[in-house]
């Protein structure tokens, strides 16, 4: 497909008018490599990094082009095929191989965040300007950086949550990465959200990462090992759904029928587990929670940021604006382009920052013009972006970023 309706979906060709940044120049360049017509790779390898993997050129496009799969594809092979530095290998190892896929080792880190946080070393560390060191968006980023709560006990081997009167479905909730570490609040209060709605949640203590950060950073082999794991964990739960809370891991636990397509021990399987997952806003909505409860706020302006990937791949965005219009108080304004990226893109605003924060800079000029106090969404990275956004615009002390799940809970509890 060559028509060009995908180009003002995509933030980057938005940005550069540059047809090497378009999800069209980008698919050019793909078959030009195969095709043998481009023998120097660095332009073509710059470009696919530069991308976002929104995805928002696939609702675009008429012919249905999927555009993300053959990102990732492209992605993986470049990094199979490419020699990598000392440092590199030594950095995706730890991050890709050490890290994510251990959740325990994600606590570990969390916890010396934690500590920095508590022990007044971080006090210490902005007092003699240490972060000064950092470019603006790194000193930028540590200020709006969540507390991480202090470790509550060992973690059951399944938690089991009943459900708040009838049951009206039993579901598995998938926790996380981050949502797990650094949201772990957030989670307690979707856990909660589901309850009331009547919902019995098991929550499986073998799940893993989602994998979604090695499939979009050309780590495909990692990605599949952890999807394999996860069908496993939740195949032991009789569950109706699959709930998730982070539009970026819904999206990738959903694509798990392409990552594994292939495979013909696990691709009925794969299939399957996909079906399940359901965003938590999506289930409040089929289990009119938001009929049967009363959700009251004090008096705001609140506007909403869609996750990407939430909307583009899961075709989720009319249930989180129905939860905010049913809340007495949220006086909603739609933030213009609120679909388009806000340049988090998992790990994009620290691989590619210029980019990032042109992006985000660009989004917040259209949130200050909805005048919100409140800026809503449900993903972290987004919300992460949406804090620094405010903290670039010397917003804090007026203007705030909220986890739907959160604003919600707050509302029925008010």
């Amino acid at each position: 497909m060559r028509c060009g309706f995908c180009l003002p979906a995509c933030p980057t060709y938005v940005e550069t008018q540059d047809e090497v940044h378009s999800p069209r120049g980008r698919i050019a360049l793909m078959k030009a490599v195969r095709d043998g017509d481009i023998h120097s790779y660095e332009e073509v390898e710059h470009s696919l990094e530069v991308c976002l993997g929104c995805r928002a050129c696939e609702p675009a496009c008429p012919a249905g082009v999927n555009y993300g799969h053959m990102l990732e594809e492209a992605r993986a092979i470049f990094q199979e095929n490419k020699e990598h530095s000392a440092k590199e290998k030594l950095t995706r190892k730890t991050v890709f191989e050490g890290m994510f896929p251990n959740q325990k080792r994600m606590e570990q880190a969390t916890s010396l965040l934690g500590f920095y946080q508590r022990s007044g070393l971080q006090k210490t560390t902005r007092k003699l300007g240490f972060m000064k060191l950092f470019p603006r968006h790194m000193q930028q980023m540590e200020r709006v950086l969540p507390k991480v709560p202090k470790k509550s006990g060992k973690r059951k081997a399944e938690a089991i949550f009943p459900a708040e009167g009838e049951t009206k479905a039993t579901v598995a909730m998938f926790r996380g990465c981050l949502m797990d570490t650094l949201f772990q609040e957030t989670n307690r209060s979707t856990i909660k959200l589901l309850q009331k709605a009547g919902c019995e949640i098991v929550v499986p203590d073998s799940q893993n990462c989602c994998g979604a950060l090695h499939g979009h950073s050309g780590e495909k082999s990692g990605s599949i090992d952890l999807a394999k794991k996860n069908i496993e964990a939740f195949e032991k739960v009789e569950a109706d759904y699959i709930i998730t809370n982070a539009g970026g891991c819904g999206a990738f636990l959903h694509d798990y029928k392409h990552l594994l397509k292939n495979d013909s021990e696990w691709s009925g399987r794969a299939q399957e587990f996909s079906d399940k997952i359901v965003d938590f806003t999506s289930i409040l909505v089929k289990l009119k929670f938001h009929e049967e409860h009363s959700l009251n706020v004090d008096e705001q302006i609140v506007t909403y940021q869609d996750s990407c990937h939430l909307r583009n791949v899961q075709g989720v965005s009319l249930q989180p604006r129905q939860l905010i219009l049913s809340t007495e108080g949220a006086n909603y304004q739609e933030m213009k382009d609120a679909d388009q990226c806000c340049g988090s893109a998992g790990i994009y605003n620290l691989t590619q920052p210029e980019m990032s924060m042109q992006i985000l800079d660009h989004k917040m000029e259209k949130a200050k013009a909805t005048n919100a106090t409140t800026i809503l969404t449900t993903n972290p990275g987004c919300l992460l972006q949406m804090k620094l956004g405010i903290e670039r615009e010397g917003l804090t002390n007026e203007v705030r970023a909220m986890h739907l799940a959160d604003f919600l809970l707050e509302a029925i509890e008010v």
